[in-house]
């Protein structure tokens, strides 16, 4: 099992960059061949001091095998969510990635 955990801070100048991430990841990212598991979502509040609370979404993937989690980052639909929906709309990122 491989998880690749994507940490989003959207573009503030953006007012819908939120809503165009979450439907372009939806769009591009959900339907490539390898993932097992695939979710979402905006930040969840919380009054627990240790939860980081500054980005705007959140992306959680699992895959069979690093291997597998290295062909969908080359996927051609991959590629173009990076192109038309991440680039224009984020500003920053954090990648996990664990076994």
């Amino acid at each position: 099992m491989f998880s690749h955990v994507v940490i989003f801070w959207t573009n503030p100048e953006k007012p819908n960059a939120t809503e165009e991430l979450l439907a372009g990841a939806e769009k591009y990212l959900k339907p490539i061949p390898g993932v097992l598991h695939f979710h979402i979502g905006r930040m969840a509040p919380s009054q627990r001091p240790v939860v980081d609370q500054t980005y705007q979404v959140a992306l959680n993937t699992t895959f069979a095998s690093k291997a597998a989690q290295d062909e969908y980052q080359v996927h051609p639909l991959h590629v173009e969510f990076l192109d038309k929906v991440f680039k224009p709309n984020c500003k920053r990122v954090v990648v996990y990635d664990f076994e």
